[in-house]
């Protein structure tokens, strides 16, 4: 799978991700685009997921008819992010196209 990081999500994360193809916004020369533009400038590359931490992201962008799913973490902090791989494993590996799901990182 083709998987965007926006720009607060942790990069070691992707070592996790064996299997998959991860890019950053940043890598992409995109880190300064907005929401909106950033999930229509995925769409159009090809990615199939974006990882974000942005928990307004679904209030502020219409996500109706998107084809990219989209996964928000609910934290920033690399070390309670790390502790529940296994879970971002998971939830990667069963979410479906256009889909919008967020999971809780305590």
């Amino acid at each position: 799978m083709r998987i965007l990081f926006d720009q607060g999500t942790p990069v070691p994360l992707r070592r996790s991700l064996n299997g998959h193809v991860v890019k950053t916004a940043y890598e992409l020369g995109w880190s300064t685009v907005t929401n909106g533009d950033l999930i229509r400038l995925a769409e159009q590359e090809g990615f199939e997921l974006l990882i974000t931490t942005d928990t307004n992201l679904r209030y502020q962008q219409n996500l109706n008819g998107r084809t990219m799913a989209i996964l928000v973490l609910t934290t920033t902090s690399w070390p309670r992010i790390r502790a529940v791989v296994a879970e971002i494993q998971g939830a990667i590996n069963n979410i479906r196209n256009g889909a919008y799901a967020e999971l809780p990182i305590p």
